[in-house]
């Protein structure tokens, strides 16, 4: 049943009238507003951005803002004790996919500088994988505070596709809150899977086993 036109033009008004009067409570409110008042509001405006400043060199100085390789075990501790948000990229040489998250991960380092980005060649971490139970190549560890709270494995949960977007990685990682995404977290970018293709939550148990899978076909 068609909903009439004059009730959708009466909503419409009420709405309109709502959104006046809230701007208008603004503008009456910063009218009253004394030299003092806005003097107070500029320097907690300023403070904040100093604040913000501070925070991002700080990450800037723990090696965020940039995808980088560790090379070794002792260094993965390290990194993932300083820092509370960290994307660890378990990768082979020979796994063609893994080339393809570094693509992905080079340039969501630069945008999400409140996390941190590295990669760790398997063959030079035979005990952290064994630990983290890494079997499929390429793996995500999506670590928050020194403890790993998630894995993204192989492609299943970006579309199932070697032509997924960077935005559906971004999508991925925000779902396990390791970086601040501001978009709409219920359903994946819009545009970004192939026909038929489909988005499912990553089954920890899939990476047990034996020896090292990889999810590339070229492999």
């Amino acid at each position: 049943m068609a909903i009439p036109v004059e009730i959708i033009s009466k909503v419409i008004e009420q709405t309109a009238k709502v959104v006046d009067e809230q701007v208008e409570a603004q503008l009456s409110k910063l009218n009253e507003m004394d030299d003092d008042d806005l003097e107070r509001l500029k320097e907690r405006r300023l403070e904040a951005l100093k604040k913000a400043q501070k925070q991002k060199q700080e990450w800037l100085s723990k090696g965020h803002g940039e995808y980088r390789e560790i090379s070794s075990e002792k260094d993965f501790f390290g990194e993932v004790k300083e820092s509370k948000n960290v994307v660890c990229h378990f990768y082979r040489n020979s796994t063609y996919r893994c080339k393809i998250l570094d693509k992905h991960l080079a340039l969501l380092a630069k945008k999400h500088v409140e996390t941190k980005f590295i990669k760790l060649n398997v063959e030079k971490a035979p005990f952290l994988t064994e630990r983290l139970r890494i079997k499929v190549i390429p793996t995500l560890a999506l670590l928050l505070d020194g403890k790993t709270k998630d894995y993204v494995v192989g492609f299943t949960d970006l579309g199932n596709t070697d032509e997924f977007s960077t935005e559906m990685l971004e999508w991925r990682l925000g779902c396990s809150d390791v970086i601040n995404y501001s978009g709409n977290l219920m359903e994946p970018p819009t545009g970004t899977q192939k026909s038929g293709s489909k988005i499912t939550k990553v089954d920890k148990k899939s990476i047990r086993g034996r020896g090292y899978d990889s999810d590339s076909e070229d492999d």
